[in-house]
């Protein structure tokens, strides 16, 4: 099975996959780890220093500033006791990966039933209410704050949120496929990025290497900052890559595939977005991988459900 650079050298990295987390207990090593993660980067200085942050803010009041409703995915927005917003995605079909790459080649997927995809990327506030954990406590690259986005979560952390909220809602929570999530990203755009291919454009949609480690603000951003993409979804370009339920896999040989689940089993679980340290990668077709129970301060996710309308 291929897998891409940036996932073998994350596996040589301490306790990878080993189901314990990484020793994190200097600038020093968080640094290294930096640069293991995005080589692309250059050698940057490591220390961090979390500043206490106001009260939570919600970013709900934006999401109609930068929207016009016609640019919104059909139906209005749900959101659940949680504060957890949701937006309908409609069923439809798109050209799913790169046309550059060997491994992801472009290839027609359908989507046959609509659902549900989280407007945000689940936030810290939100992850404890459900979890009553924060994985991401007296960690590097964080900066506290409860509408930032939920980090140092495993694919397992974010799975058993998603069980417990089905569970209480009595709907069916999950992660997107990383298919809905690519189509839900193209938003019916078929460009590199939801707002077309112009590079300059990208500080305005996305927190990424350029406007975060360049900047001097070494963690993720609050949710909601950004541009979001025209069906009103955010930072679905950088700030924290988020976990997929898929296992990883290159894409088949088949021109058209239909709600693509990935293989049945694997090594590693498929991560979307890229992060905030990632630099030109934080494009739509852009595919990432890590062993699932890795936590990360990059790592996060947002949710998926099922439209108890669909047949």
């Amino acid at each position: 099975m291929r897998i891409p650079s940036i996932v073998l050298l994350l596996s040589a990295m301490p306790g990878c996959g080993s189901g314990t987390e990484p020793a994190q207990t200097s600038a020093e090593s968080a640094s290294n780890q930096v640069r293991t993660y995005a080589v692309e980067i250059p050698e940057k200085q490591a220390a961090i220093h979390p500043e206490k942050t106001p009260a939570v803010k919600t970013p709900d009041a934006v999401v109609r500033k930068h929207v016009t409703p016609d640019r919104l995915a059909p139906g209005n927005p749900v959101v659940n006791s949680f504060g957890m917003k949701l937006v309908l995605i409609p069923a439809g079909e798109f050209q799913m990966g790169k046309p550059e790459s060997d491994s992801d080649v472009r290839h027609l997927v359908k989507i046959m039933q609509p659902f549900y995809l989280g407007v945000y990327e689940v936030t810290r506030q939100q992850y404890e209410q459900v979890m009553g954990t924060h994985p991401w406590q007296g960690r590097p690259f964080v900066k506290e704050g409860g509408d930032y986005p939920a980090v140092y979560v495993t694919n397992g952390d974010a799975a058993e949120l998603c069980r417990k909220l089905s569970e209480q809602k009595d709907v069916e929570y999950r992660l997107p496929t990383e298919a809905q999530w690519e189509y839900a990203c193209r938003a019916g755009t078929t460009t590199v990025y939801s707002f077309r291919n112009d590079q300059s454009k990208l500080g305005q949609h996305a927190w990424y290497a350029k406007n975060t480690f360049d900047a001097g603000e070494k963690y993720a951003h609050r949710v909601g900052e950004k541009l979001p993409n025209p069906w009103g979804l955010y930072d679905m370009h950088g700030n924290v890559s988020e976990w997929c339920q898929d296992w990883y896999a290159p894409y088949g040989s088949e021109k058209v595939v239909s709600d693509p689940m990935g293989p049945g089993q694997g090594d590693f679980r498929v991560l979307r977005g890229r992060a905030f340290i990632d630099t030109g990668h934080v494009r739509s077709a852009s595919r990432y991988a890590n062993q699932p129970d890795y936590r990360i301060y990059v790592n996060g996710f947002r949710l998926a459900r099922m439209d108890p309308g669909a047949a």
